[in-house]
């Protein structure tokens, strides 16, 4: 059983923002910033890739909601919202979950950079992406 599984099960004491019959958001205990929630679905999936398209979207609806209360308690300036998936791309519990972090300026501690391509690499690319469909 995954650590996830065991904060649904209560079998691990958790700091919960919302909860129904399907789903839970929480305090991640790493608190990239002040307010780092994450969303979850109750039933395991290892990745959004293999969940039910319905289970990701109420997921983000969650989200949405925490992103209001977060607002009226702490006043971010942004979120992120993201998922990780592969360990590659820093997944370290294989069960499905959004990280919902509140932005309050460009130092609080998470960075994220993207490079630009130049446009013939962007052709290019999506066309080999595209012959896979």
């Amino acid at each position: 059983m995954c650590i996830f599984c065991k904060i649904v099960a209560k079998e691990i004491p958790s700091h919960v923002l919302y909860e129904d019959e399907g789903y839970l958001a929480i305090l991640d205990i790493s608190q990239v910033t002040k307010g780092h929630a994450l969303i979850l679905p109750k039933t395991h999936y290892d990745d959004f890739r293999v969940a039910p398209d319905d289970v990701s979207g109420k997921c983000i609806s969650i989200a949405k909601r925490l992103s209001f209360q977060l607002e009226q308690t702490y006043a971010p300036l942004g979120y992120n919202l993201l998922s990780n998936c592969g360990e590659a791309a820093g997944q370290s519990v294989h069960h499905l979950h959004f990280h919902l972090i509140p932005r309050y300026d460009e130092t609080d501690g998470l960075v994220l950079k993207f490079n630009a391509a130049d446009h013939p690499d962007l052709k290019k690319i999506a066309d080999e992406i595209n012959q896979k469909k």
